[in-house]
């Protein structure tokens, strides 16, 4: 009876056991095929956790290979970020140093604009001035210019109005040094108006040769001497509106005539009195007559003639028409275009001329009290 009981009672606990084996297998699929005995239990147990293993260890290793792209992609678009950074850096430095190169290569051009730009102004003279200050500042040049040239003369060698008048006429498109060399062979052969009316035009155009355009002065010659032999009886006339009826003769001629054989007052405009007179913005105008009358209007007529020859003084030996010497102009505080020449004083000295310069005048028979010595004959 014992052992019966035994055997139904191991049927009994068998059977909750098979239960919860086939709850346990059933899952696995094949091992719930398999006799539900208590030893297959493990087998099942350990198989399962193996297909388990399995299928977690393609998850594990498909883990890292997932994550790859990803750290790549990171790892690529950081790459992509640092060579933009550094392709920014670059062109930034390339842009930068372009900077510097071009500043370097204007900065010569900016020195070398700075070395020509004119000076400044000296102090003392306003850029802006009403007509009362412009002619007080006139009158201030006048008087600069009668202490630098208290010997201002006119540069022509005459003994009376006929050779005045002549060598005038002889002036035009050369220099007074040129006429003075001329004009002693010609006054000896010809000295008076009636013994140049009779020249023979060939025999005076070689005469007059080395002053340039000799023909066209040698017709000039001799009809104003004709007139003067017929129409004045061999003198020269002492009015403007009968020497400019002359051959050959206008305003300017006629006022260096009047004011220097007659003592009659009168403005010479010549080329460096209308520069001279446009600089210090006495006029603005390029017409000679136009010159004379706003200068005239500026001065007193008693001062017309002197002031005629300081001012061509000055143009010719210090205000030059192409390179002016400003370091050594003593109207520099008083001029408008201070700074149009050359402005450091060492180098100005260097451009003055004649008596300025150290060197002889025009005139081969200067006034005793001129400075300089003077200049030399034909060929001398």
């Amino acid at each position: 009876m014992t052992t019966k009981k035994t055997a139904a009672e191991k049927t009994t606990a068998e059977k909750p056991a098979k239960k919860a084996a086939t709850k346990k297998a059933a899952p696995a699929g094949k091992a719930a095929a398999e006799p539900a005995t208590a030893e297959a239990a493990p087998a099942r147990k350990t198989a399962a956790k193996k297909a388990a293993a399995k299928k977690t260890a393609p998850a594990k290793k498909a883990a890292p290979t997932k994550a790859t792209p990803t750290k790549t992609s990171a790892t690529k678009t950081s790459t992509a970020t640092k060579t933009s950074a550094a392709k920014k850096t670059s062109a930034a430095k390339k842009t930068s140093a372009a900077k510097k190169a071009n500043a370097a290569k204007r900065a010569p051009a900016k020195k070398a604009a700075a070395k020509k730009s004119p000076a400044p102004k000296p102090p003392g003279f306003a850029k802006r001035e009403s007509r009362a200050a412009m002619v007080k500042r006139a009158h201030a040049i006048n008087e600069v210019l009668a202490e630098t040239y208290p010997y201002a003369h006119p540069e022509l060698d005459f003994e009376d109005p006929f050779q005045l008048l002549v060598a005038t006429v002889l002036s035009a498109q050369t220099t007074d040094l040129r006429v003075n060399q001329t004009t002693p062979a010609l006054f000896a052969k010809y000295p008076t108006p009636e013994d140049m009316a009779a020249a023979v035009p060939e025999e005076l155009e070689e005469l007059i040769r080395p002053t340039g355009f000799f023909r066209a002065k040698a017709r000039s010659l001799l009809g104003l001497s004709a007139a003067l032999r017929d129409d004045f009886d061999g003198e020269v006339p002492a009015t403007v509106d009968a020497l400019v009826k002359l051959p050959g003769v206008g305003r300017k001629t006629a006022f260096v005539v009047l004011g220097n054989a007659f003592g009659v007052p009168g403005i010479t405009v010549d080329t460096h009195f209308g520069r001279l007179a446009r600089r210090w913005k006495w006029t603005t105008s390029e017409d000679p007559v136009k010159v004379e009358s706003d200068v005239a209007a500026i001065f007193e007529p008693s001062e017309w003639t002197m002031l005629s020859h300081r001012v061509i003084f000055h143009g010719r030996r210090i205000c030059h028409s192409r390179r002016p010497a400003c370091g050594a102009c003593p109207v520099a505080p008083l001029c408008p275009s201070y700074g149009e020449g050359e402005t450091d004083p060492e180098k100005a000295k260097k451009l003055l001329k004649y008596e300025k310069g150290g060197m002889p005048g025009q005139r081969l028979k200067p006034p005793a009290d001129f400075p300089g010595p003077p200049a030399p004959p034909l060929g001398g």
